[in-house]
């Protein structure tokens, strides 16, 4: 299929939205959430207010932009990470993806907080979000999917079966990283250990890049590490990671 060709205008039209987002995101950084102002990106852009109101229909517009982008990227991280897994290492496979999900918020933390930090009051995310947030977690589903849990871990699992089975759109998300039809117990599982895979990750990687692991005697690295080894060990994931270290 041929490229697209684009005319000049487009083009200048993607440069601008390109550089009012890049003007965004150094304000996150600087202040957080609070501190995206589109008066003050067109002033530094030498554009008047309503000039970029033509790029974009308001702050909450724009932020929204800015989590597509921070979802697609932490998506390409971890599916490019869970590409190049070791075949049959689910464990170290893990390992990989959580390390490289920590790795990508600690480069950017204010991207990091956008997306998992404190709500904004107010500002509902756009509905595709969710299918982008899904798209950055799919690769843990393959991970889990072979696992055996624990008897602890069986009302989660019962729980996560229950909503792959009723809900088409879980159902199909795992089926689409597994294979998996609902029906089979397998998907409950691979469903389960991504989102507790999840909620441990959000949980040590949001305490580091919000600053409240400061002048603790540990490195966040190593308690992630200990994390995701009992998270493997209660789902059964084979492979030898971390037992020789």
């Amino acid at each position: 299929m041929a490229a697209e060709v684009r005319s000049p205008r487009a083009r200048y039209r993607e440069q601008n939205r390109a550089e009012i987002k890049a003007a965004a995101l150094r304000q996150l950084a600087e202040g957080g959430v609070q501190a995206v102002a589109l008066t003050r990106i067109a002033k530094d852009m030498g554009l008047s207010g309503p000039a970029l109101y033509r790029y974009f229909a308001g702050r909450d517009d724009l932020l929204g932009e800015l989590i597509r982008d921070a979802y697609d990227d932490v998506a390409q991280v971890t599916e490019e990470v869970a590409g190049a897994a070791p075949a049959g290492d689910a464990r170290a496979a893990l390992h990989a993806l959580a390390e490289a999900y920590r790795g990508w918020a600690v480069a950017q933390p204010h991207r990091y907080l956008l997306i998992q930090g404190t709500p904004l009051p107010g500002y509902v995310a756009p509905p595709d979000t969710l299918l982008r947030a899904r798209a950055a977690l799919g690769p843990f589903l393959t991970v889990f999917a072979t696992g055996a849990p624990a008897e602890a871990m069986r009302p989660v699992v019962a729980e996560m079966a229950a909503w792959v089975h009723e809900d088409d759109g879980i159902a199909d998300w795992v089926a689409r990283h597994t294979g998996l039809s609902p029906r089979d117990e397998a998907a409950g599982v691979a469903l389960a250990g991504a989102v507790l895979a999840w909620s441990q990750l959000h949980g040590t990687v949001g305490l580091e890049v919000s600053g409240q692991y400061a002048g603790m005697g540990h490195r966040a690295s190593t308690l992630l590490v200990a994390q995701v080894e009992s998270l493997a060990d209660s789902f059964g994931l084979q492979g030898a990671w971390g037992r020789a270290t």
